[in-house]
């Protein structure tokens, strides 16, 4: 007993320390020796974790290695419950500032109806409609709207679904709120770090845009399935992708220790002009050739290539190279939608960040137009 609580400290005070810990995957970690330049490689199994180490081979016990990652797996935790964006509450006056407000009646809008309020300590009367001002319809309407496309709808099946609400516009009007609340929204999200892990992917899949073919390269944790980044290009293999590697690293905060990618040069290169470290400490892995049949295939970047793909098939190809559209989805796919391989969670729960209340369209515009 009193050697295993050894193992367990030794193992707490490697988790503490930098850089001695790489995660391969979500089952396979390497393990720095603390006597030589020797790495152990600590696998998760049925049975539990084992380890390389002759102390684990031997003995059959579970050894500093297997304590360490198991305390760096919990440190991991604790860190990622920290961001919440909360739903914002209409409880103080914009005028003094003061919370001893009352209900004030309703005031009717064409569309729809807002709560009005009162200030008891300067009489001022008031309504708050946080980000959705003077818009002529309500952020139930909008929010359903911008919900209806990313999951597929065509803005004119979303004119339509409104219409049998009660609400009449036009699909233009639809497509004016994605791009009022996609921009707003990515300025705001621009401003929070994910927690994403040290193994990301990428890849790139082709589009049509004004009937060009072009190809869209994205960045994807493996961990959480948070999409870091996104770059537009012409050619498929020559074009320079490090603007992504950069926004990557300043979305993330950091570069990954391990990146998978498919056999393209432009990969290779760009890893090794923005990653190549001459200090192994620092040294990021680059996995180029992809094995269809173990566990360094890239299905879950294809998988994030599938949804892209039905989306664009609605729209029958984008319209320019910069649109909201592809900003709107990530936003979509990072923070609103979840995902059965992360146990129903969003991306951007796995990385930490949660987006309070049932509507979190909502929940984000009303976030941005304050900040």
């Amino acid at each position: 007993m009193e050697l295993n609580n050894k193992r367990q400290e030794k193992g707490k005070k490697i988790a503490e320390k930098q850089d001695q810990i790489t995660r391969i995957d979500e089952d396979h970690y390497l393990v720095k020796s603390q006597s030589n330049n020797k790495q152990y490689d600590v696998i998760a199994t049925e049975n539990g974790w084992t380890c390389t180490c002759p102390d684990h081979c031997f003995r059959q016990v579970c050894c500093k290695h297997i304590h360490a990652v198991e305390v760096s797996l919990e440190i991991r935790k604790t860190v990622k419950e920290q961001v919440t964006i909360n739903e914002i509450q209409n409880n103080s006056c914009p005028k003094c500032h003061s919370t001893n407000i009352k209900k004030d009646g309703i005031r009717h809008n064409k569309n729809y109806d807002i709560q009005r309020f009162k200030c008891r300590d300067c009489n001022k009367k008031f309504s708050i409609n946080l980000g959705f001002e003077k818009m002529k319809a309500s952020p139930q309407i909008i929010t359903s709207a911008l919900q209806l496309y990313f999951t597929g709808e065509s803005l004119r099946n979303t004119q339509k679904f409104l219409e049998l609400q009660g609400v009449k516009v036009t699909h233009k009007t639809v497509w004016n709120w994605i791009r009022k609340y996609t921009n707003l929204m990515e300025k705001y999200l621009e401003k929070i770090t994910p927690q994403v892990s040290d193994k990301w992917r990428t890849d790139e899949l082709y589009l049509r845009i004004k009937g060009d073919r072009k190809y869209l390269f994205a960045m994807m944790d493996d961990e959480t399935r948070f999409w870091i980044a996104k770059q537009v290009s012409t050619h498929k293999n020559t074009d320079d992708v490090r603007p992504m590697f950069r926004e990557s690293v300043k979305v993330a905060g950091k570069k990954p220790k391990v990146l998978i990618s498919d056999g393209a040069k432009n990969f290779a290169q760009a890893h090794t002009k923005e990653w190549y470290s001459r200090y192994k400490k620092d040294q990021s892995i680059h996995i180029r050739h992809v094995h269809f049949k173990n566990d360094m295939n890239n299905n879950k970047m294809e998988r994030l290539n599938g949804e892209i793909r039905d989306r664009e098939k609605i729209m029958r190809g984008l319209k320019k190279e910069d649109t909201p559209i592809l900003s709107g989805y990530q936003i979509y796919h990072n923070y609103v939608r979840s995902h059965m391989g992360l146990d129903g969670k969003t991306p951007a729960e796995a990385c930490g960040i949660k987006i309070a209340g049932k509507n979190k369209w909502k929940t984000l515009i009303q976030n941005a137009s304050q900040s």
